[in-house]
């Protein structure tokens, strides 16, 4: 089976220096890019995170620091890596709650505008874990009847998940073959910054997911507590986030003003 597409989706996986999206940086990034005539491109990276590599996750990925030391910075590689992305869809394994908000702060950090909104997303492992709740390789395994050698290799875990993705529509008759659709099933919930702290309530406004302000309006919110949005700008939230919450604020603006 092939992806049923009208524009091109790229798969792309990230090995980091940890799991923090706001502090963390990539170390290797592999992009697979699948285009709607079924043609496909595949390039990885490895990255110089400009820090430090824990000795731990060394240990999970393989990649250490003097395997980096001489390589580009995110920063040197970030337009060619945007000009692949850009105006395709994305898909990943656990890619909404980790791979795509660490992206668009490296790219943001780079000076990048990366904006997500004309964007669609397929998070493989949500497919699977509503499906049936296992990792990626155990996903390989019992989807693709293959053994994932070489785990935690950004390329390899990439091919795997496109492969699981294509075996998920070969085997659920109900999983429709549209990116849209694979889209809204693979999302965990409405969430306007991918790092999950602005989300969508029931009537499609946004609303804070977290603290003292959970569940209120953000508009309210910002329109009776001023300093809440130069608190969380100045606080340790991930780029993104301070991004979509200037944008909202910078709408209130307009509103009032007209």
């Amino acid at each position: 089976m092939e992806l049923k597409l009208s524009k091109p989706i790229c798969f792309f996986d990230l090995e980091t220096t940890g799991t923090n999206v706001a502090k963390d940086r990539i170390v290797e990034i592999s992009i697979l890019k699948v285009y709607p005539n079924g043609n496909k491109e595949s390039k990885t990276w490895l990255v110089n995170p400009e820090m430090t590599i824990p000795d731990e996750v060394v240990a999970i990925h393989g990649i250490s620091n003097e395997k980096v030391a001489s390589e580009p910075t995110f920063k040197e590689l970030s337009r060619e890596i945007f000009n692949i992305i850009k105006d395709c869809d994305l898909a990943g394994f656990n890619s909404d709650r980790f791979d795509i908000p660490l992206l668009a702060e490296e790219m943001l950090r780079s000076e990048i505008d990366f904006d997500l909104k004309n964007m669609l997303s397929v998070d493989v492992q949500t497919i699977f874990h509503k499906m049936e709740k296992r990792t990626l390789e155990a996903a390989y395994k019992f989807y693709c009847d293959k053994d994932l050698n070489n785990a935690h290799s950004a390329e390899a875990d990439t091919m795997a998940t496109y492969e699981v993705l294509l075996s998920q529509l070969d085997r659920y008759p109900d999983l429709e073959n549209n990116i849209k659709k694979l889209s809204d099933f693979s999302r965990r919930k409405q969430s306007v910054d991918f790092a999950g702290f602005i989300v969508l309530d029931e009537n499609g406004e946004e609303v804070f997911s977290f603290g003292k302000h959970k569940g209120k309006k953000v508009l309210e919110v910002l329109d009776q507590e001023p300093g809440y949005f130069g608190w969380i700008l100045n606080a340790d939230f991930p780029l993104y986030t301070k991004k979509v919450l200037t944008q909202i604020k910078l709408s209130q603006l307009n509103n009032k003003l007209n």
